[in-house]
């Protein structure tokens, strides 16, 4: 793994663990997070955790990789993420794209689409 990668990697694993701290470690003290392409969700340290601590508490939140591009500084991630709805379990599809700079995630500009309850949930 390149250290980019290894970097984004360790993100995933902490998010997938549910630990804020492994996962704002990750983070440079003044990253931001983006709505793909420019709408800033969250800037700084603080932001981040404010943003983040309340959906580790989801109790099935899990993000499956299923690709990942590398080019130099910048990783690429198409995942499938388990999330609980107000109107019940289900999944979205996500793709984020993570600069890293020195060893940290610098910024990240997600895209969320493709929502879908589990069967049996009720939609409403």
């Amino acid at each position: 793994m390149t250290t980019a990668e290894a970097v984004v990697q360790r993100q995933l694993d902490a998010y997938n663990a549910s630990d804020l701290d492994a996962l704002l470690a990750t983070y440079a003290a003044d990253a931001r997070q983006y709505e793909h392409p420019a709408t800033l969700l969250a800037a700084g340290s603080a932001e981040l955790r404010a943003r983040m601590a309340p959906r580790l508490t989801e109790p099935n939140l899990h993000a499956r990789l299923l690709q990942r591009v590398v080019m130099g500084n910048i990783v690429i991630d198409h995942e499938e993420v388990t999330r609980t709805f107000p109107e019940g379990t289900g999944r979205v599809d996500m793709v984020a794209i993570y600069e890293v700079v020195d060893g940290k995630i610098r910024s990240v500009s997600a895209q969320v689409s493709n929502k879908r309850l589990d069967p049996g949930q009720s939609g409403v």
